[in-house]
């Protein structure tokens, strides 16, 4: 059997993202048989303008498109900002999910984990991340969303949260198509 690629978006660009450091942890500590690559460039992708992506795409946008395009599964980790799902992630998901009913995204199983320093760890971000990358064609795991509050625990090394974790990317690597 050949490796599992999981494509990782990071939704904040913030160096020192506890959001970054959970996909990183996930990435050091992956499987064997998984490959979790963290897409990186995302805030150098232009905001989606179908005017930009007419012939060519920009090269940050075709470079984001090919890493999603050649991964058998992705993986969402994000916090929320003001209620929903940073613009950078939302961009990236715009991006693709172009051309419509072919783009990068379309069939590709899907899970959103993250956490932010809230009551409610991204619940608002990660159900609009669910919505959007579902429209935009990904077979989303939306049973498997981890929406971690920062409050009162470390995401980074709590063991209930880590399990937690390791269930959802378990169940993104075991996905079985039942079409």
């Amino acid at each position: 059997m050949s490796a599992i690629r999981i494509a990782t978006l990071v939704g904040s660009l913030r160096a020192d993202s506890v959001n970054r450091k959970l996909a990183e942890a996930l990435r050091d500590s992956a499987p064997q048989g998984v490959s979790i690559e963290i897409v990186e460039g995302l805030a150098e992708v232009p905001f989606y303008n179908e005017d930009l992506d007419a012939g060519s795409a920009p090269e940050a946008a075709s470079l984001l498109r090919k890493q999603v395009a050649e991964a058998d599964r992705v993986l969402v980790v994000t916090p929320e900002y003001n209620g929903t799902m940073p613009a950078v992630l939302n961009n990236a998901i715009d991006w693709l999910s172009r051309p419509y009913g072919a783009g990068a995204l379309v069939g590709k199983p899907l899970a959103v984990i993250g956490t932010t320093p809230t009551p409610y760890g991204g619940k608002w971000a990660h159900e609009e991340t669910v919505r959007s990358a579902g429209i935009a064609g990904a077979k989303v795991l939306a049973d498997q969303v981890v929406s971690q509050p920062g409050i009162e625990v470390d995401p980074l090394t709590d063991a209930e949260v880590q399990a937690k974790l390791a269930d959802v990317l378990k169940s993104l690597v075991d996905f079985a198509d039942e079409a």
